[in-house]
């Protein structure tokens, strides 16, 4: 069988959707749509608007970029109204179709209502079972649909009443935009798990994924969605309820790794600052004795390579060069040129890794090609040696709150240790920052093991909120007993 050519993209983790939301401003369809651009790197498979003129909804959703979809001033044209909400998606639930893509709309008994979700419900399939008992006919497979049912079914007079009634009923980690005609309403799941946070622009009002979203339409930011808060934007400004029972704040800290923007802030904690902090801890645990150069694998491994790079006191360099203009598909090569593949989006600096001992930083380490890969063109290039060093723990478990993670006997850490992972990639060493480490450059705080500060599940197999769909399928819970498998190895 033909090997596909290789993408690096396809080694990584991904977050799987960008939201954005505004109340009242006449340019609200063409900022949604800026928005969504500053937030494409959260879901790169397919984007949509839903916007309300005050008397009617407006929608337009299509497979692709942003760029590709809302460039045209028509399209723009045709989305009406001071009010709308926008999604970029990358598919965690449901097939990537159009009937999945978000924001999802729906003409109730109170009218139109239209919903954005990033994360991932853990329950949802269980609530699809029961609503399809009770008469709900589903046109997408796609978890958010369930949210929109719950809310068509909700009995309260009020529509924020509705969502609270909806939204008590599911279970996992959330970020919602709601454009409900007259109103955007915006909901955070009580731990916090998936970012969402407020910003002003002139007498409008936003909510989106990222502060950079905010930044691109020159909005102000206000201050961070709480977690387990419902806010609501509309003539009266901004009004806040905390209808859930309030839980610890369980943020997810792979944000800081690596799915945030490094120019956003989360937590109010610059991302870029934190990563350099992360690298720099990572080269107080692991060291290199007599490395010659700290090379990024970019992009995301950059600002902790400058981080490693500070504290170590050694030279950091691009010793490995990305091409930005190539897509995640190109031309199938002939079985001739194959293995040029891995060229497509990296080159190697040959002049800065000739003859030198290099220190490699990387985000994580999922399957391990994309490692493999990479150590196998620094050597080509020359290098004497190749010190791999990560910014995060072992990636050992899957992601069941948003993210899109291959399944735990994917993850080389879930199978392998360190020592084996080092041997699989060819490097002269490997080394991952400690968790305690992690928090301490996050936060300046050791991690409580009684209860942790953030979610940190992929690399413990703690996991804040209950797994229900999982733990059905299985009869018991397939995570506890991959987590039980996982801690008998060490």
């Amino acid at each position: 069988m033909n090997e596909m050519p290789f993408d690096f993209d396809d080694d990584k983790l991904h977050e799987e959707c960008g939201v954005f939301g505004i109340y009242g401003h006449e340019d609200a369809a063409a900022l949604t749509a800026l928005g969504l651009h500053a937030l494409q790197h959260r879901g790169q498979e397919a984007c949509g608007i839903v916007t309300y003129d005050g008397k009617d909804f407006h929608a337009h959703k299509a497979i692709g970029l942003v760029d590709a979809t809302f460039s045209k001033a028509s399209v723009i044209d045709k989305l009406a109204g001071e009010i709308a909400i926008g999604h970029n998606r990358y598919s965690t639930t449901g097939e990537p179709s159009l009937r999945n893509v978000q924001p999802m709309y729906a003409d109730m008994g109170f009218g139109g209502f239209a919903v954005a979700h990033n994360g991932n419900l853990t329950n949802a399939e269980m609530l699809r079972k029961e609503l399809v008992k009770r008469g709900s006919i589903f046109q997408s497979t796609s978890d958010t649909e369930v949210i929109v049912h719950l809310v068509a079914l909700a009995q309260q007079d009020n529509i924020p009443d509705k969502i609270i009634h909806a939204v008590k009923q599911i279970k996992g980690a959330y970020s919602l935009v709601a454009n409900t005609g007259g109103q955007v309403i915006g909901v955070r799941d009580p731990y916090g798990i998936r970012p969402l946070v407020l910003g002003v622009l002139g007498d409008a009002h936003v909510l989106a994924s990222e502060t950079c979203a905010l930044d691109i339409i020159g909005a102000d930011y206000v201050r961070d969605i709480q977690p387990g808060e419902l806010v609501v934007l509309n003539n009266k400004g901004v009004t806040s309820l905390f209808p859930f029972e309030k839980k610890p704040s369980r943020f997810c800290i792979f944000e800081y790794v690596y799915f945030a923007r490094p120019d956003s802030f989360m937590e109010n904690k610059s991302v870029y600052e934190t990563r350099k902090r992360i690298g720099a801890q990572l080269a107080k645990e692991n060291p290199v004795e007599g490395a010659d150069l700290v090379v990024p694998v970019p992009d995301s491994g950059t600002p902790s390579a400058i981080g490693y790079a500070e504290e170590s006191g050694i030279p950091f360099e691009l010793g490995i060069i990305r091409n930005h203009y190539v897509g995640r598909t190109f031309i199938e090569p002939t079985d001739k040129i194959r293995h040029l593949g891995v060229r497509l989006k990296h080159n190697a600096n040959k002049a800065y890794l000739k003859d030198k001992s290099v220190i490699l930083v990387d985000d994580s380490i999922v399957r391990g090609t994309t490692s493999r890969k990479i150590v196998d063109m620094v050597r080509e290039a020359g290098a004497r040696e190749v010190h791999m060093r990560i910014s995060s723990p072992p990636t050992k478990m899957s992601c069941f709150y948003g993210i899109d993670t291959p399944s735990s006997e994917e993850l080389l850490a879930h199978t392998k240790t360190p020592e084996e992972i080092c041997e699989y990639i060819g490097a002269d060493s490997l080394a991952y920052i400690s968790l305690d480490g992690l928090y301490t450059a996050v936060a300046d705080v050791k991690r409580n093991g009684k209860a942790p500060q953030y979610c940190d599940a992929c690399f413990t197999g703690e996991y804040p909120v209950e797994l229900t769909d999982m733990n059905a399928k299985n009869g018991q819970s397939k995570v506890t007993d991959l987590r039980d498998r996982q801690s008998k190895k060490q």
